[in-house]
């Protein structure tokens, strides 16, 4: 495959186009090889999903395991996450040959019916939420199969705090019950939301209490990035220099997906045999903030007028505290009982985000959008 743009901004494509993570990538694969079950924490956009793609790509790990990722974010319930990881495991064996996929068919009684095949012979996950009429029994499936697997499994679960949020309450305990018997698998637990993963992990209450080996992410060291990205550029007969990368870095704090972004609009603007100044940061960020314009402003749109008001005064604020506080509701013109009411709705929407009492907008390039309006 040609890669038109090395700056990918969606999904791993192979270690070349990874930036670092060296040690992090060392101590995830550690961990799990040896046995541990792992809650991997950070802010979203900062490269969980990529650094478990980037550990599956290890030989300890690629030549010895099975590896499943999938993805919970949208789930509500039960039944949609059972749903979403029985399609994540059919589709992750189906290339690997019908002796191995075959294993996993038969093993889901439950759902054998409603899964078909195409005219290769070749499984296809054709059902739908619905058809997992009984999601317990499925999901007992599902590890009777990580159990009795050709090889040990790793299963990742990406955005693993909604299952907090399940109108089963007893979905936790649930799923530690049948983790705990499962001497196959390891599993990796990826979270954004810091608070709900610790309530989840770190409260002797709860079922996953002291079950895993904690790991959180930081940043990549700057120095890494600028080495990176310019090797990147040179690839392709282009330059970059040290104080552009540096910018955009600083502006976004080094978060990865806004870095990666906005070099994948550097690099786009830049002709072979050319280099990239500072000059044109501005230029790539509109650029990025263009395209998604229409998005924003439908999503603006459907707001209703005290979450806008609201969603405006953190959006000025940068990083917002003490929003129920005399001062922030004088300067915004606000009342206490509006924001209260404005910000669960935003957070719901995962239009804003808080950590430690800070709220702040959760799209960057939204909140730039905003202060144009």
């Amino acid at each position: 495959m040609t890669v038109v743009n090395p700056f990918i901004t969606q999904g791993y494509l192979s270690p070349h186009y990874f930036c670092d993570r060296v040690e992090e990538t060392k101590y995830l694969t550690d961990l799990v090889v040896n046995g541990n079950n792992v809650a991997l924490i950070s802010p979203r956009r900062l490269g969980k999903t990529g650094l478990i793609c980037h550990c599956f790509e290890q030989p300890q790990m690629k030549d010895h395991y099975h590896t499943f990722i999938i993805d919970i974010y949208a789930t509500k319930n039960l039944q949609e996450l059972v749903f979403y990881l029985g399609k994540s495991i059919l589709g992750t064996l189906k290339p690997q040959g019908r002796k191995v996929w075959e294993r996993f068919v038969n093993t889901l009684s439950s759902l054998r019916s409603s899964i078909s095949f195409d005219i290769n012979g070749l499984p296809e996950w054709g059902l739908g939420v619905g058809d997992v009429k009984a999601p317990q029994t499925t999901l007992d499936e599902i590890f009777m199969y990580l159990e009795q697997a050709d090889k040990p499994c790793i299963v990742a679960i990406d955005e693993f705090q909604v299952v907090a949020d399940y109108p089963e309450k007893n979905a936790e305990a649930i799923l530690r019950t049948h983790i705990q018997r499962c001497q196959n698998t390891r599993f990796i637990y990826a979270g954004s939301q810091r608070h709900m993963m610790a309530e989840i992990f770190a409260t002797p209450s709860r079922p996953f209490y002291q079950s895993t080996s904690m790991m959180s992410l930081a940043p990549i060291d700057i120095e890494k990035y600028v080495e990176f990205a310019q090797s990147l550029f040179r690839e392709y007969r282009k330059d970059i220099g040290q104080e552009t990368i540096e910018e955009v870095y600083q502006r976004y704090e080094g978060v990865t997906w806004y870095v990666q972004t906005i070099l994948n609009a550097l690099f786009a603007m830049t002709e072979p045999g050319g280099k990239c100044l500072s000059e044109s940061i501005g230029y790539a960020i509109q650029q990025v903030i263009t395209q998604q314009s229409f998005a924003y402003s439908a999503l603006l749109f459907q707001l209703p007028s005290k979450q806008k008001e609201v969603l405006m005064a953190i959006c000025k604020e940068g990083k917002a505290t003490n929003i129920t506080s005399r001062p922030f509701l004088q300067r915004h013109h606000l009342t206490a009982s509006t924001v209260q009411g404005a910000v669960k709705g935003l957070l719901e929407k995962d239009i804003i985000t808080q950590d430690l009492g800070t709220y702040s907008v959760y799209d960057n390039f939204f909140a730039m959008w905003l202060m144009q309006q």
